[in-house]
């Protein structure tokens, strides 16, 4: 096993062993202890360091292409998403892209641990390679121009409501001073690393749990 496998094999074990625990939420630094934060951020560094696809924009688009669901994350987004009001409980969570549109949907399920009431909450949006002032050739970063946020309510006691999903539609935040960005660090058939332009952390895994994208444009 070379050593790019035995890295990865390694933070592969120590996600799904932290995950056997959870219904599939993606775990965030704030639910562990500062030692075990630390071991992760270690082996996604040295993960990175032996990255196969250097350029993604360039030469694995293919890779990026479909679903992708969410593992860990530092990000203040998803962290705000572990403690939702009503007793809701956060699932699983998505990342669905259309390379060829440059396009991609945020997808996070959530639940009422009792079966009261399922939905989700969905964020769409656009993107684009960054051009860098020190890369003559798009590299490893996009600018994401976030569109609109979905509210949606699939059933209530177990009675689908096609009339909730969704319930309401508001524009979504952009950052007021910068744009957004993703930097794309680690790329592979199955795994994905990226780094937000705030340095949040953001570990996926291919998912084929979804139906193919379709739109992101939804009325």
């Amino acid at each position: 096993m070379n050593n790019q496998l035995l890295i990865k094999e390694k933070l592969q074990t120590k996600l799904e062993n932290i995950q056997s625990k959870s219904d599939g939420s993606p775990i965030t630094d704030l639910q562990l202890d500062k030692t075990l934060v630390a071991e992760i951020e270690q082996l996604t560094t040295e993960l990175e360091s032996v990255n196969p696809n250097l350029n993604p924009l360039l030469y694995a688009t293919s890779l990026l292409e479909g679903a992708w669901q969410l593992q860990y994350s530092t990000a203040r987004e998803i962290r705000s998403l572990a403690s939702l009001p009503f007793g809701l409980k956060l699932g699983k969570v998505y990342q669905v892209i259309d390379v060829a549109n440059k396009l991609f949907f945020n997808l996070a399920k959530v639940k009422h641990p009792l079966g009261l009431v399922s939905g989700y909450v969905k964020v769409t949006a656009s993107f684009e390679p960054a051009k860098e002032d020190l890369e003559p050739l798009q590299n490893k970063r996009i600018n994401v121009y976030f569109d609109k946020r979905y509210l949606s309510i699939e059933n209530i006691l177990g009675i689908n409501t096609p009339q909730l999903n969704p319930f309401k539609v508001v524009s979504a935040n952009n950052p007021t001073s910068r744009t957004a960005t993703l930097d794309i660090t680690y790329l592979d058939e199955t795994l994905r690393i990226g780094r937000g332009g705030d340095g949040s952390l953001f570990i996926l895994s291919k998912s084929e749990n979804l139906p193919e994208f379709t739109s992101s444009n939804e009325n």
